[in-house]
C-alpha cells in the first residue's frame, strides 16, 4: 500500500513541478492518516499544498484500495524537518542540524552544520571541529532553527 500512495504522491508532484520529500502513514482510532510533504526551492504555498492533495485525493477515490476510513494531509516538512533519506541530508548541506548518534556506545546529541554527504556516511562540524558520522550510528536527525538567535537579529 505504502508503495502505491508514494507512486500516486510522486506522479503528482511531477505533474505540478514540485518535490515529495517524504511520506507518512499513522494508524488512529478514526482511521489511516496519509501525510504527503512536499518541497520545492523557493517554498510551497498553501495553493500547492491544495493542488496535489486534490490530485492525490483523486487516484485514491478512483482506485480505491484502501480499506476503511483514511485522511489525506498535505504540507512542506516546515523549518526543522526530519531527515531520514541520503536525499533528505543532501538537500541540508550547508545548514543547521540536530543530530543524536551513537558514538563509543554512547549516545550524543549535537548541534552542528552538515558539510558533507558521503556515500556511508555526513561530515558534521561542530563549533570548528569536524566530524564522520555513520549514516548506521545516527539515531534522529533534524534540521534546527535558532528561534532566539532569529528574534535577535530582527529587532
Amino acid at each position: 500500500m505504502f508503495e502505491r500512495i508514494e507512486k500516486i504522491a510522486k506522479d503528482a508532484c511531477v505533474q505540478h513541478n514540485i518535490s515529495l520529500y517524504d511520506i507518512e502513514l499513522k494508524r488512529a482510532v478514526k482511521g489511516l492518516i496519509i501525510i504527503i510533504f512536499i518541497t520545492k526551492i523557493s517554498g510551497v504555498t498553501i495553493d500547492e499544498c491544495k493542488k496535489i492533495s486534490k490530485s492525490v485525493a483523486e487516484v485514491l477515490e478512483e482506485e480505491d484500495f484502501i480499506d476503511g476510513r483514511y485522511f489525506l494531509e498535505v504540507s512542506s516538512p516546515g523549518l526543522e524537518r526530519d531527515l531520514k533519506l541520503k536525499k533528505h541530508y543532501l538537500s541540508a548541506i550547508g545548514e543547521k542540524v540536530k543530530i543524536t548518534y551513537e558514538k563509543n556506545g554512547k549516545n550524543r546529541s549535537e548541534i552542528g552544520i552538515l558539510k558533507e554527504v558521503l556515500p556511508d556516511s555526513i561530515t558534521m562540524d561542530f563549533n570548528g571541529e569536524t566530524e564522520d558520522i555513520a549514516f548506521s550510528w545516527i539515531k534522529r536527525s533534524k534540521t534546527y532553527f535558532d528561534y532566539k538567535k532569529s528574534s535577535k537579529e530582527k529587532l
